[in-house]
């Protein structure tokens, strides 16, 4: 599809809201639970980051590809958003290092997008009413026809999808003859995660989601990593089994957004869906060990259970608190060397504040391996 000869798309909400607007992408239908993010950079980084599969995209920043796209920009192996709403949507990019425009980028990945929305309006329906499910379409324009197709769509209550979007295989990655070995439960791991702990000097192998714990523990690594991710967390029975596993071998653990939502649940302290959620690149988090503010990339449905992490003082302790609203943003274990935070200090553009917890994890590592 050429978008100097634009189609029409359309995009119905569970609400009954419905808009009009310009085709982009493939013709074609998609459905999915929407969300909005608020980054003013890196829509590609957004795009391929395996925590936004089954959900549709508002973009709240004006312009999407404005700079075109490039190979190395990506967190996987593919485009994960079920269909993007934004307001302007261009071809005409002004990186001379992109590879392609959008349009063939997102044709290239089989990607439904509207676009010339009031995007401000969707966004301020969701923010008063919370997440809900819609559908885009540049081919079907019966809004009955549409409905009875949304009426399907599954809520992202009770899903489990870190499976659908983990590796298949066991990989490896790094120097082989490092003194530093982390095994990473992959439910959905960006690579930017991967690349920071290979800079930092590990070995490293990725497991799959649903990997047995056996498996995982014959790599007879040093510490262990539990990746973000899509879905309900409370859905994911076997990672739950699997990282209470881990904590047996009071090994060093660090989690990131799903996996510091699984650290919680393996500690019997529940996580709930959110009203809306947070994403974006521009989250205020207080540190409460240092009182410093970090500005946080964060992409997250789900939260812990403040009172539930209260009722576990003993062993648990809040470490990181969002500024906004208050929620839980980091969890520590008192009785062993296990931390995980909601928000991604691994962010590509940035921000690079929390990049420090990456260096945290070596460290107690290291102490742990010289115990």
């Amino acid at each position: 599809m050429d978008i100097s000869n634009k189609g029409k798309a359309i995009v119905l909400f569970d609400d009954g809201s419905y808009y009009e607007g310009s085709a982009a992408g493939i013709v074609g239908t998609t459905t999915g639970e929407v969300c909005f993010n608020t980054g003013m950079t890196g829509y590609q980084e957004i795009f391929t980051d395996p925590s936004y599969f089954g959900q549709i995209l508002v973009a709240t920043n004006v312009h999407i590809g404005n700079y075109g796209t490039k190979n190395s920009d990506i967190e996987s192996d593919k485009v994960q958003i079920s269909g993007l709403i934004c307001r302007n949507f261009t071809n005409d990019y002004s990186r001379n290092m992109a590879d392609q425009d959008l349009q063939k980028y997102f044709e290239a990945n089989q990607i439904v997008c509207i676009y010339d929305i009031d995007t401000r309006a969707i966004v301020k329906n969701i923010r008063s009413k919370g997440a809900m499910n819609c559908i885009i379409s540049s081919e079907i324009f019966d809004k009955d026809e549409l409905a009875k197709k949304l009426k399907d769509v599954p809520s992202m209550d009770g899903l489990e999808l870190a499976s659908k979007v983990s590796t298949t295989e066991n990989y490896l990655a790094g120097t082989e003859s490092s003194d530093l070995r982390v095994a990473v439960l992959d439910f959905g791991i960006k690579r930017n995660i991967i690349n920071s702990l290979v800079e930092r000097g590990c070995y490293i192998k990725v497991f799959p989601a649903k990997s047995a714990i056996q498996d995982i523990l014959t790599f007879n690594a040093d510490g262990y990593f539990l990746s973000n991710g899509p879905g309900d967390p409370a859905s994911m029975d076997y990672a739950i089994h699997n990282v209470k596993a881990l904590l047996e071998t009071k090994k060093p653990i660090f989690g990131i957004c799903l996996g510091h939502q699984l650290l919680a649940l393996a500690n019997e302290i529940p996580t709930y869906k959110m009203h809306h959620g947070h994403r974006g690149a521009n989250h205020p988090v207080i540190n409460l060990q240092t009182g410093r503010c970090e500005i946080t990339s964060q992409n997250h449905g789900f939260s812990i259970s403040e009172k539930d992490v209260l009722n576990f003082s003993d062993t648990i302790e809040i470490t990181h608190r969002n500024l906004n609203d208050e929620t839980v943003e980091g969890i520590r274990m008192k009785n062993q060397p296990a931390f995980s935070v909601q928000y991604h200090p691994e962010s590509n553009p940035g921000p690079h504040d929390s990049k420090y917890l990456f260096d945290e994890f070596i460290n107690i590592i290291k102490q742990s391996k010289n115990n």
